[in-house]
């Protein structure tokens, strides 16, 4: 159940009526590398929070999963690759919570009904589905390759999608449950040069609005959205690159670790808020754009072009778009660099958000 007193009373007759049996001696022996086995299937009902988390190996993701793990919470871990969620698993152990690792591709909606049957099969329920996964394609909207932009849409968007679509039952039948969406600024704030990340985080705040209509008749039902600004994360250097230049975001960046508190404060919340704004500039950010649209979008198109034409060249990748990334890293180390250059686009960003919604005022 979410670690709130949001719960229906069949699963407080569940947890009180429920064996001592603690879910680390599930996942003993062949268990752990085989959740879809019998011998892992839950008899019992957890006492701690049941959270499925995608994009877990590494950056935001293996933030939450370690937040919620301190908190003695039963983890199911999804990302592409089995050799990153091994360690990632271990560490969550480690910080005292039951945790288990299921390749999954999100893009994939089989693999992502598979993964919520598995999760179902091992610990009985699902209380927390946060959807973790991000990934960007950076550079001029026709030199980036067709198959670039749709990666980026098939794993922001319909990865999204099909976490949704295959945990909404369980939550609609057990009448409680929280669907987390990392968005993200970017689907309020339109930007330059990543325009398929644009589209699919625009259509992911689509997707959580219409969510959250449906299951508006239901109480303990929520779909929560997290929208931080920059977070330093390992994310943007895992990325594709087709600028031909090295990509750094501008400083002062979130820390993950916050992300990830956020998002475990949204499961432990009575009355969850339906989007979580997170670092400096988001709120400023979406109100001017909302004023003003064409003077934000101008602004940041010129600060852009001004970034891009000061960065050292770097090599183009398509970096982990078609494979998944090696690293497991929470931090992307950014925010260990001095501000510079860097820290004037910030200020200059903030600036010209602010000139965007005093312009949107004049007209009024």
């Amino acid at each position: 159940m979410p670690l709130s007193d949001d719960l229906d009373d069949s699963d407080r007759h569940a947890r009180s009526s429920a064996s001592a049996t603690s879910p680390a001696a599930a996942e003993g022996g062949d268990a752990a590398s085989d959740p879809s086995s019998s011998a892992s299937a839950a008899s019992h009902v957890p006492e701690h929070p049941v959270v499925v988390i995608t994009g877990a190996s590494s950056g935001i993701g293996h933030a939450i999963a370690l937040a919620f793990a301190r908190r003695g919470a039963c983890l199911v871990l999804a990302s592409r690759s089995a050799d990153t969620l091994a360690p990632v698993a271990l560490a969550c152990r480690k910080a005292g919570g039951h945790a288990i690792g299921v390749p999954t591709d999100v893009t994939d909606a089989a693999a992502v009904q598979s993964l919520a049957d598995k999760a179902l099969r091992h610990f009985g329920r699902i209380d927390v589905w946060v959807n973790g996964v991000g990934v960007g394609a950076i550079g001029r909207f026709d030199e980036v390759p067709v198959e670039a932009h749709r990666r980026v849409v098939e794993s922001n968007l319909l990865g999204h999608l099909h976490g949704a679509h295959a945990v909404l039952p369980h939550f609609r039948e057990r009448g409680a449950g929280r669907l987390v969406n990392l968005i993200s600024v970017g689907g309020w704030v339109p930007a330059p040069y990543a325009a398929a990340y644009t589209a699919s985080k625009f259509g992911l705040r689509g997707l959580s609005e219409s969510l959250r209509a449906e299951v508006s008749d239901l109480p303990h039902v929520h779909v929560c959205d997290v929208a931080p600004t920059f977070v330093d994360s390992p994310g943007l250097s895992h990325g594709a690159n087709y600028t031909g230049r090295r990509i750094r975001p501008p400083l002062p960046m979130v820390d993950p670790h916050r992300v990830a508190d956020a998002v475990v404060a949204l499961s432990r919340a009575l009355r969850p808020r339906a989007v979580t704004w997170m670092g400096m500039g988001a709120l400023p950010g979406r109100v001017a754009h909302a004023v003003a649209p064409g003077t934000v979008a101008r602004w940041m198109r010129c600060l852009s072009d001004w970034g891009l034409a000061r960065a050292k060249p770097e090599a183009e990748s398509e970096g982990n778009l078609f494979s998944p990334s090696l690293g497991t890293a929470v931090e992307g180390g950014h925010r260990k660099r001095r501000a510079g250059t860097l820290g004037l686009v910030a200020a200059l960003g903030v600036a010209g958000l602010a000139y965007g919604w005093w312009a949107g005022r004049r007209r009024q």
